[in-house]
């Protein structure tokens, strides 16, 4: 699991059809420096600037609703920033 903080949502022209009704966020891990961004889906309703708790890897089909092509998906929002 990552703690990281939502840059922004993405906007999708065309999406795989299993992809509808997740809404996909831009993430900057809150720990290990400058690391990359990364696209997790939502259903949790994150907002921009929020600190969420995101699961990745092949565990994420189970907290999924559907079926769908995922591998990061926003499983918690942070309500206290870590020391």
């Amino acid at each position: 699991m990552i703690i990281g903080r939502v840059v922004s949502s993405i906007v999708s022209t065309r999406k795989y059809p299993e992809l509808q009704g997740f809404k996909l966020l831009l993430i900057q891990p809150y720990y290990g420096g400058k690391e990359e961004c990364f696209v997790a889906a939502d259903e949790i309703g994150a907002g921009e600037g929020e600190l969420v708790l995101v699961s990745t890897g092949y565990v994420v089909e189970h907290g999924l609703s559907k079926k769908a092509p995922v591998d990061s998906i926003v499983v918690g929002i942070v309500d206290h920033e870590p020391l």
